[in-house]
């Protein structure tokens, strides 16, 4: 049988409103009476209705959250600072993937609005204008996390991609290296077209190295086409020797691939990655790699939601958190 609000109150022999006060925490209570409520909401194992309290409060505390791929290990490190964060403020969180599909990812956010959520964390590689429409037209709020979206009108927290990019190409220049490979994710979204390939790009004008094409591979941020790209740069007569890349995940198919041609990393070939997942201590020789803060990308943009839905001042929207590069055994 469902207990009700209303059985507690006959029960306890108060009002339904002294009882959704106990419930609702409001201090408006007499201590003893608090107490009367609490023991026969114990004892009837009284669950108070979240679907209900919301449409009372019009606040149902609980956040959307759509995301990639939530079997990368990079999403995975982002949603655990999202939850952490969420359940430090008493917010449920309702996950979902898109699997970086657009159709799919409008249709989830018409879909958390209509469960009433009280906000919207929002992850894609490819924010398009019909997404920025979408969003803009949402009556909740929503924060971008690690997504590029270049006119800024939404909420966001992002690294420096450009300049986490330019500083691991210019890390390589400075090691003497003028034959700078670059494996970049897909071409069509912003974070690697206008972030991170100019970066690289930036990189190499400033220290009048010239921009050679033919060092640049395509990958799709999967361990094998980091494999297949450095086969491809391998087959060049004159190879690089040192290698950026867009990912972890596709930095390992890069060292396993080279290996498997008999390259030895990093005497012949220097490596650099992108991000600091915990891939980068799993492979040997261990990645050097730029440190990408997913844990704290998640939880700023928790906490930016928080305050947005709670209607807090916030001193940005647009919030860049630090990088630096952490160094292993694939650079010398």
């Amino acid at each position: 049988m469902n207990i009700t609000i209303y059985d507690v109150a006959r029960e306890a022999n108060v009002s339904m409103a002294t009882v959704s006060r106990v419930v609702n925490g409001n201090p408006n209570v007499k201590p003893s009476t608090r107490k009367k409520v609490l023991e026969t909401i114990e004892r009837l194992g009284y669950r108070p209705n979240a679907v209900a309290r919301g449409l009372a409060s019009k606040k149902t505390t609980t956040v959307g959250v759509i995301i990639p791929d939530i079997s990368s290990i990079f999403h995975a490190e982002l949603a655990r600072g999202i939850e952490d964060i969420a359940t430090m403020y008493k917010y449920n969180i309702i996950l979902s993937n898109s699997d970086q599909n657009k159709d799919k990812e409008l249709h989830l956010l018409n879909t958390m609005l209509g469960k009433q959520v009280d906000g919207i964390i929002f992850m894609s590689g490819n924010v398009q204008e019909d997404h920025v429409e979408e969003l803009k037209k949402s009556p909740v709020p929503v924060v971008l996390a690690a997504s590029v979206e270049q006119s800024e009108e939404i909420p966001s927290v992002n690294i420096d991609y450009e300049q986490a990019a330019y500083d691991a190409v210019n890390a390589l220049i400075e090691k003497g290296h003028r034959k700078i490979g670059y494996v970049s994710g897909p071409e069509e979204e912003p974070i690697n077209s206008l972030k991170k390939n100019e970066g690289y790009k930036r990189a190499l004008k400033e220290a009048n190295i010239s921009y050679n094409e033919d060092y640049v591979a395509e990958g799709d941020y999967t361990y094998d086409s980091g494999i297949e790209a450095v086969q491809q740069l391998l087959k060049l007569e004159d190879r690089p020797t040192a290698i950026f890349v867009g990912t972890d995940e596709m930095a390992l198919g890069v060292i396993h691939g080279a290996q498997d041609e008999g390259v030895s990393i990093p005497e012949d070939i220097e490596v650099l990655g992108f991000d600091n997942t915990r891939l980068a201590t799993m492979v040997r020789p261990q990645l050097s790699t730029v440190v990408q803060p997913m844990y704290d990308i998640g939880a700023v943009a928790m906490r930016l939601l928080t305050k947005l839905m709670n209607k807090e001042q916030v001193d940005s929207n647009i919030v860049q958190l630090p990088h630096r590069i952490e160094y292993r055994n694939s650079t010398k």
